[in-house]
């Protein structure tokens, strides 16, 4: 089988060939840490974490490079008061980065909490200033930008002079971007309406700034992620992701950057996540429908009856594909726990309850069913398509149990070893013991530090009253050179 992928800017599945044969380098734009992730962003992470374990799965060598943006994000260039870090650092009454810092370690546990693979590299925009200058400073000189009133800016006019083609992502003409331009503030630094900030100016007051050839300023948001792709993937890589709502302007001024700067197409398949909504509508703060990740698994909300597993949601998010708008509700939430528990409890059977022995021939077609489950794999990371094929050995697991179904020896072994790559290491669902285990770990490592703390001021009473309840609830612990570790006796 050969993988095909949906590519968004020829707007249809090709079979996917990459640059370097058995390697992919696959950049995702990641969050901008001003605020808590929310459920969107969870869903279009989720989505690329699987197809990030499916390219592992089929065998390719992965860099997986999704960025932090911690500085530039600015809704528009004609306003620098937009600036999300300095609107809510004054907020919260914090420095900047201090912003960055508390949602930056927000963004990574919520994550954790999903079970998300890490990326292999997580690049700032902080800590790529001095590439973006110099991206900058070369599109100046090709021609392609120019500097006014201490910004700089890139001319779509003059890229589209030269026979190249700004709106080609998102299938936009360009008389249509001067019809929809809209007169901002800040304008009369730009020769066209719509070319966009490659570096603004900084007033006086601004806090996050940094010197340049043109003065004290801050990147533009589109640049960061041309600076950090091509760096560490090369000036053409694989692939490239993100949600829908980045296609434009976002990824679109990234290919006209790329292009620009290296004379070649920046990225050879483009693929997007597609939005979630909630009973039936678009999820906004500003209507009050809208909800937090961890709001979701506590069950701290006005919208479930209940506190969702994390790894049900991640089934409920996979139980449709990534291209598609999904909705979540109550009722679905419930039939995704359904579900899960189900496809759980056949991988618990499989594992430990099914017959084999003296068994040469299988009532099921396993070898079909692999091939199924392989070939929407394949077909653009189908994984509701994916997920239907794996209750058919859900089904035929149950029946194994009642021994009205047999399978052979040989085809045991692998389907064991298959279903559970599938639902473990691709998929990347966890039991719920598993996650329970994790839970049991974070608390006893509270218990630790405040015992450590108690021995440290040298209150040996609360040091052994700890030691001791713990040791009562079947805990021992251990101090060793390497610090305190836990073990279970029975």
């Amino acid at each position: 089988m050969q993988l095909k992928i949906y590519n968004s800017l020829s707007g249809e599945k090709e079979f996917f060939k990459p640059i370097l044969e058995g390697n992919i380098g696959m950049y995702v734009c990641g969050p901008t840490v001003y605020s808590n992730v929310h459920l969107g962003n969870v869903r279009t992470f989720l989505s690329f974490d699987f197809i990030y374990r499916s390219l592992q799965f089929l065998g390719y060598k992965v860099r997986y490079v999704r960025n932090i943006t911690d500085a530039g994000h600015l809704t528009d260039d004609g306003d620098i008061n937009n600036d999300r870090f300095i609107k809510q650092s004054r907020l919260e009454k914090l420095e900047p980065m201090e912003i960055v810092q508390k949602y930056t370690v927000d963004f990574h546990e919520v994550l954790k909490k999903f079970n998300l693979l890490p990326p292999t590299i997580e690049p700032t925009a902080t800590g790529h200033i001095i590439e973006q200058l110099e991206l900058a400073k070369d599109l100046i000189e090709k021609g392609f930008a120019y500097e006014s009133n201490g910004s700089v800016y890139f001319d779509v006019l003059e890229y589209n002079a030269r026979g190249l083609n700004y709106g080609e992502l998102s299938r936009r003409n360009i008389e249509e971007l001067f019809a929809n331009t809209r007169d901002l503030d800040g304008q009369f630094e730009k020769k066209n309406p719509q070319d966009f900030a490659l570096w603004k100016k900084a007033s006086p007051e601004h806090i996050m700034k940094w010197p340049s050839p043109w003065g004290e300023g801050f990147p533009g948001w589109h640049l960061e992620c041309t600076a950090m792709s091509t760096k560490y993937l090369g000036d053409q890589f694989d692939i490239h992701g993100g949600g829908m709502d980045l296609k434009f302007p976002h990824h679109e001024c990234e290919i006209a950057q790329g292009k620009a700067c290296n004379g070649v197409e920046p990225v050879k398949y483009w693929m997007h996540a597609n939005m979630l909504t909630m009973n039936g509508q678009r999820m906004s703060k500003s209507t009050g429908n809208y909800i937090l990740p961890m709001e979701l698994i506590t069950g701290n909300n006005d919208f479930f009856e209940k506190a969702f597993h994390p790894s049900v949601l991640r089934f409920c998010f996979l139980q449709a594909h990534y291209r598609s708008v999904l909705d979540i509700s109550n009722d679905a939430m419930l039939a995704s726990e359904k579900g899960f528990n189900r496809l759980m409890e056949a991988v618990k059977i499989l594992n430990t309850q099914v017959q084999v022995e003296g068994v040469e021939t299988s009532s099921f077609d396993y070898k079909n069913w692999k091939e199924k489950v392989l070939e929407a794999l394949n077909d653009d990371f189908n994984s509701p398509i994916l997920i239907s094929h794996l209750f058919e050995a859900v089904k035929f697991i149950s029946a194994s149990k009642l021994g009205k179904e047999s399978i052979s020896t040989e085809d045991y072994e692998d389907l064991k070893q298959f279903l559970n790559a599938i639902v473990f290491d691709v998929l990347g669902l966890q039991t719920i013991e598993e996650s329970n285990n994790d839970k049991l770990d974070q608390t006893l490592q509270v218990l630790i530090d405040l015992r450590n703390q108690a021995r440290k001021s040298k209150n040996w009473e609360l040091s052994d009253q700890i030691r001791d309840q713990l040791l009562e609830k079947g805990i021992e612990l251990k101090d060793g050179r390497d610090g305190t570790t836990y073990q279970l006796i029975q």
